[in-house]
């Protein structure tokens, strides 16, 4: 491979000395090239169309042939033919009478092109541009991977997401289709007034959620900082202040371990509503992700790895203690206390970790174990223990519970959601357990943000609160098995290699 960059860079000192700069600063291209080929689906077989033209793409694959040389150029929407003929290139460019020689000699797959001619559809019917003049844009000085094989090392394609978009259509889909979501998601709460504020990034004292922060250090302040681990808490702060609906679309960063559903540093989407409660906020819902997936995938009917998917409104709601006795027959309504809950799920096969020191822990242990992964259709998870639900609201008429649902569709928490909890002496009961839990080495376990039980006393409308997984939901609407799949740039460790080390070239080695 060095020597196939050396090449490259002789040819490009060689374009350099013809005039020829290898890095250009700048093209103007009249079409895309899915314009074309929409534009002139109807030029028959043989036919020319004087239509003058310009693109500008990725050379993808080059044929030469005597006198005759074909290549494929691909801009952002998809591929056309050049058909390169000597004599006629030759001869419309008097300023360089060996146009052909040099477009074949120094252009090598990989290389960005911009080229300019009339229209052709050959014999065999590929629409093509007929190339009177070239322009080198971007010499490149390493190849493509194999166009036979791609990037198969599946390390690689993300490491060197570049060459996997370079290679892989169905890559770029899922990025465009990630882009269309997101603007979905934001126009339709735009539309409905609700207002995007953006939270602090670096917090002095992590909320919103049970996980690990990140830890950092301000040195100007002197300060211990951690990046967020939710918006959840100052986006509460705006409730207090005024603003009855908000959200913020942002990056989350959570110190955990990575799988292919979780990645530290994710996308959610957190949505806020005064007056509403957890029932609204299941409307709001399956209205959001129904109405985005029409937009991103033209039917709200989807297929997940196979399997079909209906994300049209009309979604199952069923309490925690329902599902996991339909699935376990274990009723965690009639157990007096957490010894006779651990006894009845280790008969039933359940694991009882150590750390589930209560009833209400020990049902979402169970529900975890038993139930979770059989979710395969859209299904709001209600009334959870208020053991594992900190910031949520007392359930109105059911004891030990508080209303909170989760959203599971195809095995996996697609949202989470509560009537916010907005009694600032429970709320500070509340984080005060939290915080004895992670004392006594629960290092997810909330703290006390004394900032946060100020606004709550301030006095905080009824108000119902939603939070949104993106890159799971990009996940289910591009039927991607990982979240790496649909991260652009997932964190991986480094990988210790020389700076003019090559790219991949269809390498078979796959990771688990």
């Amino acid at each position: 491979m060095g020597e196939l960059r050396e090449t490259r860079l002789e040819k490009a000192q060689a374009l350099q000395d013809l005039g020829r700069v290898p890095y250009a600063l700048s093209y103007e291209p009249s079409h895309r090239t899915a314009q074309l080929q929409a534009d002139h689906a109807d030029l028959p077989n043989g036919e020319e169309r004087e239509l003058q033209v310009s693109v500008a793409g990725r050379v993808m694959t080059r044929r030469v042939m005597g006198k005759l040389a074909f290549f494929t150029l691909a801009d952002e929407t998809g591929p056309i033919q050049l058909f390169i003929e000597k004599a006629f290139l030759n001869g419309a460019n008097a300023e360089d009478p060996d146009a052909f020689a040099h477009i074949t000699a120094l252009v090598d797959a990989g290389d960005l092109i911009g080229v300019s001619g009339s229209l052709r559809r050959t014999d065999r019917g590929e629409l093509s541009v007929k190339v009177s003049a070239w322009t080198m844009l971007s010499k490149s000085l390493q190849p493509l991977p194999d166009k036979w094989h791609g990037l198969a090392d599946v390390e690689k394609r993300y490491r060197q997401r570049y060459l996997d978009l370079i290679v892989s259509p169905d890559t770029r889909e899922t990025f465009r289709r990630r882009a269309c979501l997101v603007s979905a998601i934001r126009r339709w709460l735009d539309e409905r007034d609700f207002l995007e504020i953006e939270t602090p990034v670096l917090q002095s004292e992590p909320g919103g959620a049970d996980a690990r922060p990140f830890e950092t250090h301000h040195n100007a302040l002197d300060l211990p900082l951690t990046l967020r681990i939710a918006t959840e808490l100052h986006l509460k702060r705006l409730v207090v202040g005024g603003f009855e609906r908000v959200y913020e679309l942002g990056r989350i960063f959570r110190n955990e371990g990575v799988s292919t559903r979780h990645n530290p540093e994710f996308t959610s989407v957190e949505i806020y509503q005064a007056y509403a409660d957890y029932n609204a906020m299941m409307d709001l819902t399956e209205q959001l992700i129904s109405s985005a997936c029409e937009q991103v995938c033209g039917s709200t009917e989807i297929s997940y790895q196979g399997t079909p998917i209906d994300l049209s409104p009309g979604w199952r709601r069923a309490t925690m203690h329902e599902l996991v006795q339909e699935a376990t027959g274990l009723d965690f309504h009639g157990f007096a206390n957490r010894d006779q809950a651990a006894a009845a799920m280790e008969a039933q096969g359940l694991q009882v970790p150590a750390l589930a020191d209560s009833v209400g822990r020990l049902l979402n242990e169970a529900f975890e174990q038993a139930v979770e992964s059989t979710l395969i259709q859209p299904t709001f998870v209600t009334d959870y223990p208020v053991e594992i639900s900190p910031l949520a609201r007392p359930h109105r008429s059911k004891a030990g519970l508080v209303e909170r649902f989760e959203l599971f569709i195809v095995g996996r928490e697609h949202g989470n959601a509560f009537s916010e909890l907005t009694d600032p002496v429970e709320q500070r009961q509340r984080l005060e357990a939290q915080q004895a839990r992670r004392a006594a080495g629960d290092l997810e376990a909330q703290r006390v943000d004394e900032d946060f039980l100020m606004a709550l006393e301030v006095g905080m409308p009824p108000t119902g609160g939603l939070g949104i997984g993106i890159d799971r939901l990009v996940m289910l609407l591009t039927d991607s098995p990982s979240i790496r799949d649909v991260i652009a740039f997932p964190l991986l460790k480094p990988e210790s290699r020389d700076r003019t080390a090559t790219v991949d070239n269809g390498s078979t080695e796959q990771i688990s």
